[in-house]
């Protein structure tokens, strides 16, 4: 019987990938990419020559099956993997593992890179306990979602796009109100990492000043923190 291994790829700096990831790589019968073309790039820098096939958001729902019954019938050693961070985390990958659970295969995720804890860490926010929210709806359940929020008493984490940027903290500050502390990190591992703290009315201050560039993490402190004074009333 064959293994998916699910393997992490840097968010940023190419130094940050494991040996042992760069080994499964190279032993692996075929890659799974999100991006083929992204991948490639990474698999050309480290001098991997194994075939990749796509697999992500749009057509895995259709391929899980048939992908779960060749690695567990054909004995194939797959690697999956998403244009950046651990796959299954705000990437594809998690249906193709629930099928593997659910017919005896065996999955092993390597340890490595994800873009939210390293911006916890860096946030200066308690990281003792956290919630990770990913991304938030984009329409549909979006206020719903933030009501529920609001009272959280654990550091909570989202991803956003710079398009968005804006736009969330605003809501943030709104739902949460606008002396909750937060930070805001964007373009983690690369040359223009930068991590923005200060309450949420702050951050909304600096990026109507400074347009957003890059993937963001966005951290909202606890509602128990005692700089959570004078939120929005409910």
């Amino acid at each position: 019987m064959g293994i998916l291994y699910v393997v992490p790829t840097p968010v940023g700096n190419l130094e940050d990938i494991t040996m042992r990831a760069l080994r499964l790589l190279r032993e692996a019968d075929f890659i799974l990419a999100e991006d083929t073309r992204t991948s490639g790039k990474l698999l050309k820098h480290f001098d991997i020559q194994v075939s990749m096939y796509s697999h992500h958001k749009f057509n895995e729902h259709k391929t899980v099956g048939s992908l779960a019954e060749r690695i567990r019938s054909c004995e194939h050693h797959v690697a999956l993997v998403s244009d950046a961070g651990t796959p299954a985390i705000s990437d594809p990958g998690f249906m193709l593992v629930r099928e593997c659970v659910r017919n005896g295969v065996e999955v092993q995720c390597l340890p490595g890179a994800t873009a939210f804890v390293p911006a916890l860490v860096s946030s200066g926010l308690p990281c003792d306990k956290f919630v990770f929210e990913g991304f938030l709806p984009q329409k549909k359940g979006r206020q719903t979602r933030l009501a529920k929020l609001k009272d959280e008493d654990r550091t909570i984490i989202f991803y956003e796009s710079p398009y968005r940027v804006l736009k969330t903290l605003t809501q943030l500050a709104e739902a949460f109100g606008p002396q909750r502390e937060a930070a805001a990190v964007r373009e983690i591992s690369k040359l223009h990492e930068e991590c923005v703290r200060g309450t949420l009315a702050e951050l909304v201050e600096h990026f109507t000043k400074h347009e957003p560039r890059g993937e963001f993490v966005l951290l909202v402190g606890s509602s128990l923190c005692p700089e959570a004074e004078g939120e929005a009333e409910e």
